[in-house]
């Protein structure tokens, strides 16, 4: 296993810890820190996700769609919409032009 699998099976592992609070309201406080937490995080490692992302697009050759994919272990389609600058749900998408 390598030193990141093994830092997301050690979160992985601190949220069931979290899930296995006994105490309803106690376990309850504790998913609302770890969800305002969460929330800045996922901020930050966006912008960082896709600095990385046009990082590699600008890179000469440029790195491929594909290639990006596979290097960052997510779909050719979230690269796509992470170069085109597109964020949120599709109901948020812009109507493709005729």
């Amino acid at each position: 296993m390598d030193d990141a699998s093994e830092e997301v099976q050690r979160v992985s592992d601190a949220l069931e810890e979290v899930d296995r609070i006994p105490d309803l309201e106690e376990r309850v406080r504790a998913r609302n820190q770890v969800l305002a937490l969460q929330a800045q995080k996922t901020r930050d490692w966006h912008a960082e996700r896709r600095n990385l992302v046009l990082a590699l697009r600008e890179e000469d050759p440029p790195v491929t769609i594909r290639a990006i994919a596979a290097r960052l272990q997510m779909s050719p389609g979230v690269v796509q919409d992470i170069i085109r600058g597109h964020t949120g749900s599709w109901q948020n998408r812009p109507k493709a032009e005729d």
